[in-house]
């Protein structure tokens, strides 16, 4: 099996947001696009990641006593610069795919903004981009041997 890098299986077209992006816009943004991340931008520089999780986070609880007025004007005045992990974790481009998910597994995290040397972003990776990268494997496999394979000796 050949070394897979990250670059071949990332993401390259990132939806992305700019820090004084407000926590709704944001929310309806990830809906569009159906992602759960957006990379905070600014000038092409990477400031931190805004999840899906991070937004339902900094909602007030349903147990408030705030009122539906209260509540939207508090969401509506927040952004995401106020709700991003940063630094946000990173990758390069020229990073093998295990050194990747290993990042993941080892923070819980499910997806890595790829950038280059420069600091730039140039992409994202996220887990089902490298669970795309293994059902491609695994199905060119399919075609290269009529013997399925194991990962172990024996039966």
């Amino acid at each position: 099996m050949r070394l897979e890098l990250v670059k071949d299986w990332m993401s390259r077209d990132v939806v992305t947001a700019v820090p004084t992006l407000g926590l709704l816009e944001a929310y309806s943004l990830l809906r569009e696009h159906d992602i759960r991340r957006l990379p905070v931008v600014e000038n092409g520089r990477l400031l931190g990641i805004v999840t899906s999780g991070d937004i339902r986070e900094a909602k007030p609880s349903s147990a408030t006593s705030l009122s539906a007025w209260e509540l939207n004007y508090l969401l509506a005045n927040l952004t995401v610069s106020e709700v991003m992990s940063q630094p946000a974790q990173t990758i390069s481009p020229e990073a093998t795919i295990g050194e990747a998910a290993d990042i993941m597994l080892g923070r819980k995290i499910s997806g890595l903004p790829v950038v280059d040397s420069s600091g730039e972003l140039v992409g994202i990776i996220t887990e089902s981009d490298i669970f795309r990268m293994v059902v491609h494997n695994w199905r060119q496999s399919q075609e290269d041997s009529a013997k399925p394979y194991t990962h172990y000796e024996g039966d």
